[in-house]
């Protein structure tokens, strides 16, 4: 049977899960946002830090549903899932932010140097002089002294935290 809505935004993993959802919907509409209405273009590896967020927005809004039915064994186990995914992007954000900042290198996909088309034809080259690769190991916007994919890096881990406290809350509450 489900929890009335009063009771159950008094639970912390309904509170945990309900931040967790609210900043990930909050940091893809930002990154969009720069994208669209501020022009900067993201690099390859920029896109696919994005897709820890786009799995985990529907994951996360299911996982509060299971919460608000009272099955809380399923949504421990997604938010569990979230956080691991989560865990994953912030070590992917360091990764891209160590080659922003020339720790190592990016991948040579990466670069728009044409360095992993060697030995293709010349019709292929030619076309992509007229394509704007965005560079990965270069930043395209600092903040505060760290780079989107800092910020990423922090964001995710924070967010790691933030699942993984409801997922721990929801496991007290459930009944095994």
């Amino acid at each position: 049977m489900a929890q009335k809505t009063s009771a159950i935004y008094k639970q912390p993993a309904y509170r945990w899960g309900s931040l967790s959802l609210f900043v990930t919907i909050a940091i893809i509409l930002g990154a969009l946002g720069f994208e669209y209405l501020g022009g900067f273009k993201p690099c390859p590896l920029c896109l696919q830090q994005r897709y820890a967020y786009y799995i985990a927005i529907p994951v996360l809004f299911f996982a509060l549903v299971l919460l608000s039915a009272e099955k809380k064994q399923f949504a421990m186990a997604l938010l569990f899932f979230i956080s691991m995914v989560f865990l994953a992007n912030s070590a992917f954000g360091v990764y891209h932010a160590g080659a922003e900042w020339g720790f190592w290198a990016a991948p040579m996909t990466c670069g728009g140097t044409g360095d992993a088309l060697q030995g293709g034809g010349m019709k292929l080259l030619s076309a992509l002089k007229n394509v704007d690769v965005v560079d990965c190991g270069k930043p395209s916007l600092i903040i505060l002294g760290l780079s989107l994919a800092g910020w990423n890096a922090i964001i995710s881990l924070c967010l790691t935290i933030g699942c993984l406290k409801a997922a721990f809350y929801a496991s007290e509450d459930a009944v095994i």
